[in-house]
């Protein structure tokens, strides 16, 4: 089987910075990386370090083709990436000590990506594959509609959370991802606990305090891993490709979530986004 991923791709650029700034505060950084990320491209890295077959789906400017080629050479995909005018995404990313982190998004063609790309990627889909849309991208609904239609299993990451986003999706999707807080937004906004949902199954990441799966007709807790993060971003995308490959190779939900919290623990402890998402034989050595 295979995962399809309609999902951003940014240049991320990390400034390591004493602690977040206050509003109105100039800050001196103490470093600056630039690596391959955006919410789409940490999942599909993930998953295809995570031994999945991924076929990414998107958009870079003229200004993006390193990005396309770093996916390709972490074995992803990469036929269905357009090369359109609008540049490439990029992600301003802050770094304190310990690891916590604030961002500015800048779009880019991820708002762009054409119908076309879409449809010609959907034409090669099998039944049963996967399909993971997440909210930085355009043709979301399209692309969930589309793959319930031809039997798709659809996967969906509610971040950065926007309830009507969600609320347009829920309908096609088998499988839901969120943080605590947006777990919460989506409650406030549905008036349902993430187990009410009309959706297969939901997981709601804590971070620190793991991760609960809500099935069909049970919910199942997961204890996170205790390490020393130095940088939590991309952690969740990890956790996330983890999971689908998981699922994609046949694994029950809690295996999956399982060898996915182990990924998202040696995550933590290295700097940078896609380019250091750990691989299989890596999360398989990893003893805490």
């Amino acid at each position: 089987m295979a995962i399809w991923n309609l999902g951003s791709i940014n240049a991320d650029i990390v400034y390591a910075v004493p602690r977040i700034p206050a509003p109105g505060e100039t800050l001196s950084s103490t470093g600056r990386q630039t690596f391959l990320g955006g919410k789409g491209a940490n999942m599909s890295v993930a998953a295809a370090r995570a031994a999945a077959e991924v076929k990414h789906i998107g958009a870079v400017g003229p200004d993006g083709h390193w990005a396309a080629e770093r996916l390709l050479e972490y074995g992803v995909g990469t036929s269905n990436i357009a090369e359109i005018e609008t540049e490439t995404a990029q992600a301003i990313i802050m770094v304190d000590p310990q690891g916590e982190n604030a961002i500015i998004l800048h779009p880019g063609a991820n708002a762009e990506i054409p119908h076309a790309t879409l449809q010609t990627a959907m034409a090669e889909a099998q039944t049963g594959d996967w399909l993971i849309i997440q909210n930085e991208t355009n043709l979301q609904r399209t692309a969930a509609e589309l793959g319930k239609k031809m039997g798709l299993q659809v996967a969906y990451a509610a971040a950065p959370f926007d309830a009507e986003r969600v609320l347009a999706v829920m309908p096609y999707l088998d499988f839901l991802i969120l943080n605590a807080v947006e777990a919460e937004q989506l409650m406030q906004a549905t008036g349902q606990s993430p187990g009410d949902l009309p959706v297969r199954d939901v997981i709601v990441t804590l971070g620190a305090g793991g991760a609960d799966w809500y099935g069909r007709s049970s919910v199942e807790h997961f204890d996170a891993i205790k390490v020393e993060p130095v940088d939590t971003t991309g952690a969740g995308d990890t956790f996330t490709g983890y999971v689908l490959a998981g699922l994609d190779r046949g694994m029950p939900m809690g295996q999956a979530i399982a060898l996915a919290i182990k990924a998202g623990a040696l995550m933590v402890t290295r700097h940078g986004t896609a380019d250091v998402i750990p691989d299989l034989s890596e999360v398989h050595a990893f003893h805490f």
